[in-house]
């Protein structure tokens, strides 16, 4: 499956669990059944995967994880919150230079219509590696 067939089911698979459990719950519940509907479609993927941070040969333990990773290629950054801010999109884009990967989504849950929470996010300068 190339990365944009994997980005379409990312999104068809969010779908379907907003329709199924909707807006107000907390982002765990959410990530535990996006995990479980990729997972159904064949689709590999890690929960909370540490992301070191590289500095000039000096490696920082600082906690950063990945909400989820999918199939090594594309990060899945939830949040259930009242509206994104330009924060959440600055931390994904973080994300991505930091891990070397091209392709991102944020998730927002919370919102009414999925549509209104969801954000592709692509880092054209990949530099590093996880």
């Amino acid at each position: 499956m190339d990365i944009e067939e994997m980005g379409r089911q990312i999104v068809d698979s969010a779908f379907q669990v907003h329709v199924e459990l909707g807006p107000g719950l907390l982002e765990s519940s959410y990530e535990a059944c996006l995990v479980h509907e990729l997972t159904m479609r064949g689709i590999s993927t890690e929960v909370q995967k540490e992301l070191p941070v590289s500095y000039k040969g000096l490696d920082l333990a600082v906690g950063y994880r990945l909400d989820i990773f999918v199939e090594k290629q594309i990060i899945i950054e939830l949040k259930a919150v009242e509206q994104i801010l330009p924060i959440h999109k600055a931390q994904l884009l973080t994300y991505l230079k930091l891990s070397n990967c091209t392709l991102g989504y944020l998730i927002n849950f919370n919102a009414a219509l999925l549509k209104d929470g969801l954000r592709r996010i692509v880092n054209n300068h990949p530099e590093s590696s996880v």
